[in-house]
């Protein structure tokens, strides 16, 4: 399981950073080569701008791989904050926090997610944001859980009598035992993140269309298959599941191996 997870995060790692690499090198157009089916110099073909659909496909996911590192990360410390403060800071707190996640599970997930990204001015800091605010509401419902557990247990009544205060308690005993979750949580957030930074995009309310983003990829790619352009929307989908699983086994993964009652199973 270690080896696999570690092949798993190399393969990451690879995409983004050969993503970087060839961000400039996406961009270029050459109309002698244009609409070329797969071939040994051209994987994954070439589009109707004679642009290389391989070095598109693999900066395509290096963004989409960054947008979903940062915008996990930002959904959980959202969410550890709003569970942390749901279960410590009283029944007033508590309930308007749960409210504010029935708020935001009660509105079609999509829907939301292209509110936020339009009223942001679309592009990059629009899809952040977007993703953001709309992906943190099931992992503060799973730390809200634990901290009321952690509440219960001898060491936070004994913390509570010797005169410590809510948040003191919250970060010096409650913190280190939400971390295993809180990036368990994290990491099966990126997958989410991904698709969802493309469905928008693909919708015209994410990213730039100059930007060589999957979602604009396959945006434009609809336009040609019924000219028997197959590849333009078969290998940048396929990539993009194959990052996905990748994502969700890293973090199933990682969840098996921090959880001491699957050693016992």
């Amino acid at each position: 399981m270690l080896l696999l997870m570690a092949l798993s995060v190399a393969l990451l790692a690879a995409v983004t950073v050969a993503g970087q690499a060839l961000e400039q090198q996406a961009l270029v157009t050459d109309f002698s080569r244009k609409n070329l089916p797969p071939s040994l110099a051209y994987p994954f073909g070439t589009d109707f701008m004679g642009r290389d659909m391989f070095v598109r496909t693999v900066t395509g996911l290096s963004m989409s791989i960054r947008i979903g590192l940062l915008t996990a990360a930002v959904s959980a410390a959202i969410a550890c904050v709003m569970g942390l403060l749901a279960a410590t800071m009283g029944r007033f707190v508590d309930g308007l926090i749960i409210g504010l996640i029935d708020l935001v599970l009660g509105i079609p997930h999509i829907l939301l997610l292209v509110l936020i990204s339009f009223a942001m001015g679309k592009g990059f800091w629009g899809v952040v944001v977007g993703i953001s605010l709309t992906h943190w509401t099931s992992l503060a419902r799973l730390i809200r859980a634990e901290v009321l557990q952690l509440k219960a247990s001898q060491y936070i009544r004994i913390a509570e009598k010797l005169g410590e205060g809510r948040l003191a308690i919250a970060l010096r005993h409650m913190v280190p035992h939400l971390l295993p979750q809180l990036f368990v949580g994290l990491v099966l957030m990126f997958p989410h993140a991904i698709l969802h930074e493309a469905s928008i995009t693909f919708l015209g309310f994410g990213l730039s269309p100059e930007q060589p983003a999957i979602g604009v990829i396959l945006s434009e790619s609809m336009k040609y298959l019924a000219m028997g352009r197959w590849w333009l929307a078969l290998f940048p989908g396929l990539f993009l599941v194959f990052v996905v699983v990748l994502f969700h086994y890293t973090g199933d993964t990682l969840g098996r191996l921090l959880d001491p009652g699957h050693a016992h199973q």
